[in-house]
């Protein structure tokens, strides 16, 4: 099979562990299980559980101790994009090429099904614990990175930040803390918790930090270039949406062909740092470089 083929095989495990984990729909609030269903599941690279999972790998992991957090990582990277569309943020009707979750289930319920998601996240991945009770400490340490990087101190203390920001000239610097905990923080989180549940250093999960990093900042970097070169019917979403919320980006910074080399220069270090890793490592390298230049 051919990368895109294996990718796709492998999108199709991950949707199944996604599946596994996610809340039947019963009892009177059985339309919030609804809402986080199709929230879930609405398609996708599956970028984060993928890196996750095969950071795992690439350091001797096995077994299902991982499941759990990837399908967690899941959960909080899309109920992040359910209250980014929402109308007091981005305002977006359609993502992936079909109707967000407030325009179907209303605002109300987009709201209750993000902060379910954020809040089942942690619930899932507690199972870890179930699964493999003689790997406690690596699991703890991995809900720590889990909680960190996705709150006030990563995820969102970058959306925070992005939304003062709109409408206004920002320099590089903000924008790089932006994109850095905004986008970057979820990517680091996946592959680090895969290197600490497979038993990884200290040292190599501080090397798959700065990995994660570069492949965060390119990606988002490769997500301004999109806005203004792609169309609405390959993102499967609004194009020229940083336009019309008035945000500064890597284009309006370093223009268009600025921000091309600053997205080869970032994947060039992080490929780069991939490979002092041990492990067999051929398909991480082309998933990363596929992701950075994509063009969707």
């Amino acid at each position: 099979m051919n990368f895109k083929e294996i990718c796709s095989e492998k999108v199709k495990e991950i949707e199944g562990i996604l599946t596994k984990y996610l809340p039947e729909a019963t009892g009177l609030q059985s339309r919030i299980m609804e809402a986080m269903e199709y929230s879930l599941m609405a398609g996708g690279k599956r970028l984060r559980p993928m890196l996750m999972l095969e950071t795992y790998r690439i350091f001797g992991g096995e077994g299902e101790t991982v499941q759990p957090f990837m399908a967690a990582q899941e959960m909080i990277h899309t109920y992040s994009l359910v209250h980014d569309d929402l109308p007091a943020m981005d305002n977006d009707e359609y993502r992936r090429g079909r109707k967000t979750t407030h325009i179907v289930y209303g605002e109300d319920m987009g709201i209750l099904a993000g902060d379910a998601l954020l809040n089942y996240a942690f619930e899932t991945a507690v199972k870890a614990f179930e699964i493999a009770p003689q790997q406690s400490g690596a699991i703890g340490c991995a809900l720590k990175i889990l909680s960190e990087k996705a709150g006030i101190y990563g995820m969102i203390g970058g959306q925070v930040v992005d939304v003062q920001s709109s409408g206004k000239v920002i320099s590089r610097e903000v924008l790089d803390f932006i994109y850095e905990l905004k986008t970057g923080a979820l990517i680091e989180s996946s592959m680090m918790i895969g290197a600490v549940l497979a038993g990884a250093s200290d040292e190599e999960v501080s090397k798959v930090e700065k990995i994660a990093k570069r492949v965060g900042m390119a990606f988002q970097i490769q997500d301004d270039v999109l806005d203004v070169t792609s169309t609405a019917e390959i993102l499967g979403k609004p194009i020229l949406s940083d336009e019309k919320n008035e945000k500064t980006t890597y284009v309006t910074i370093l223009g268009l062909e600025g921000a091309q080399k600053e997205v080869k220069r970032l994947s060039d270090e992080a490929l780069a740092l991939l490979f002092e890793l041990p492990g067999e490592k051929d398909y991480l390298d082309t998933l990363i470089r596929e992701l950075i230049h994509r063009e969707k």
